[in-house]
Parts: C-alpha cells; sequence; structure tokens
C-alpha cells in the first residue's frame, strides 16, 4: 500500500508530501497522525532549516476525509478524536523551528484550507483555487476558520465561510492567505528557490525568530515590545549574532555553526 504522506529531505530543504492523490488528499485520521510524525522528525533534525509541503496528484487538499465523518453519528467521541488530532497536527505547523512554505496546486478546500492558513509561508500556481465550503453542506468550517481568520482577517474570512466561494490564486494573494502566485510549470522551483533563499540564515536564528513571531503576533503592544525586547537582548548575546556582526564589519559571508 502507498504510504499516506512522505518525506524527501535535500540538502536544508524537507519536502513534506501528501500522498493519497486517488483521495485528493483527503486529511483521514492516519494522514493527520502521519504529518504529524513526520512534522516531529523534521523538529529534529539538527541540517533541516526549511520544509515545502505540497500535495501528489491533481489537488492539494480537498480537506477531511468525508468517509470518517458519515454515518457515526452516535460517536460523539470519535468526531473529537478526529477533531483534536486535526488541530494538534495544524498547530505543530507552527511549533516546529523550520519555516514551512505551503506548494499549492489544484484546490485546498475545508481543512485543505486550512492547511494553507496554518502554515508560515504559501506559493500557488495560477490555477489554485481556496475555499471554505462547510456552510453549503450542513458542516460549517469552524475549525478552518480559526486560522483563516487569523491571516486574512473577518470580513474575508466570513465571505468565505458564509458562502463557500472559491477566492482564486490572485483573490488569495489579494487577501494575505498566499504570499506569491506563479505559473504551473514554474511552482516547483519557484518554491524550492524561496525555501534555498530562506535557508541561507542559520537553523537556529531561524527557530528562534520564528517562535519569537508567533509569541508576540497575538499580544497587545506593550506585551509585544517587552517579550520582544528580552528576546533581542538574549539573541544579540547568541553566538549566531556575534558572528554574523563580525561577517559584516569585515565584509565577509558568515559561517553558521549549526545546531
Amino acid at each position: 500500500t502507498m504510504e499516506p504522506v512522505l518525506l524527501e529531505k535535500e540538502g536544508p530543504v524537507a519536502r513534506l508530501v501528501l500522498n493519497r492523490p486517488d483521495r485528493r488528499n483527503a486529511l483521514s485520521l492516519e494522514m493527520m497522525t502521519k504529518i504529524q510524525e513526520k512534522l516531529d522528525e523534521i523538529a529534529r533534525d539538527p541540517h533541516i532549516r526549511v520544509a515545502i509541503l505540497k500535495g501528489n496528484g491533481p489537488a492539494f487538499s480537498a480537506g477531511h476525509d468525508l468517509r470518517e465523518l458519515a454515518g457515526e453519528g452516535d460517536d460523539l467521541h470519535r468526531y473529537r478524536e478526529i477533531f483534536s488530532t486535526c488541530s494538534r497536527m495544524m498547530q505543530r505547523f507552527h511549533e516546529i523551528p523550520q519555516p514551512v512554505i505551503a506548494q499549492v496546486h489544484g484546490v485546498a478546500t475545508a481543512a485543505g484550507c486550512q492547511l494553507v492558513a496554518a502554515v508560515d509561508l504559501v506559493v500557488a500556481e495560477s490555477g489554485a483555487r481556496f475555499q471554505t465550503p462547510g456552510a453549503m453542506l450542513g458542516l460549517f468550517c469552524i475549525t478552518p476558520m480559526v486560522p483563516l481568520s487569523r491571516v486574512i482577517g473577518r470580513r474575508r474570512a466570513l465571505d468565505m465561510l458564509f458562502t463557500g466561494r472559491f477566492l482564486t490564486a490572485e483573490e488569495a494573494r489579494e487577501a494575505g492567505l498566499v504570499n506569491r502566485v506563479t505559473d504551473p510549470e514554474t511552482l516547483e522551483g519557484e518554491t524550492t528557490r524561496w525555501a534555498l533563499e530562506i535557508a541561507r540564515a542559520s537553523r537556529h536564528t531561524l527557530a528562534s525568530g520564528k517562535q519569537a513571531f508567533y509569541a508576540q503576533v497575538d499580544l497587545d503592544e506593550p506585551s509585544a515590545y517587552r517579550y520582544a525586547m528580552e528576546m533581542m537582548s538574549l539573541q544579540c548575546f547568541a553566538e549566531d549574532a556575534r558572528e554574523g556582526i563580525e561577517a559584516v564589519l569585515e565584509k565577509r559571508p558568515p559561517r553558521w555553526k549549526d545546531r
């Protein structure tokens, strides 16, 4: 049988590949558990500085596996297991030390759209489309709206959530859900190039910066400054900062001791 999730490593970049093409990468309980295991493996790998999330087959991800949500109406415990696994998995994208770029083609719908909102950065091909269709299925996209509303804001999120309409790649970029839109044939290359550009920084710097970003982003401004000031001071005290500053002053490339 096919592995539902693949992990490929190349230099400082890891590729996490959703591999249920026949099911449009529907997020079954098994698949979500596997994604989390692979994210844990990426987090532990001292050589990986950036991760890319992509899907095999015609779609990025069509969301939850509706077969798992059908016909089990009397088992609340099972639904809680599915959605708690999903919520833990989504949050793991922010917790791992490496920046994660979603490489999106085809459709990203419902929990698939949630995945796009849950990672750090997004590249989409021009034909990609994004949707939270739950309202029309009698199953409002309540968990997808958590990262979606934080990324694109209330009005845009509510439009997507109430109507279930598709956003084009260009609309998604305007909404702030997507960073960059590219041609389908250059999607892979553009995403890899961006990952390698980010990977020029040391793993430690990327990790502490990412952690600090999510720690401060929902705080009020004075609290965010108190936190950021302390982190900045600790960072100046760290080896990478001293090496980086010396490299600038000596007009040479920095030599990171990755750890």
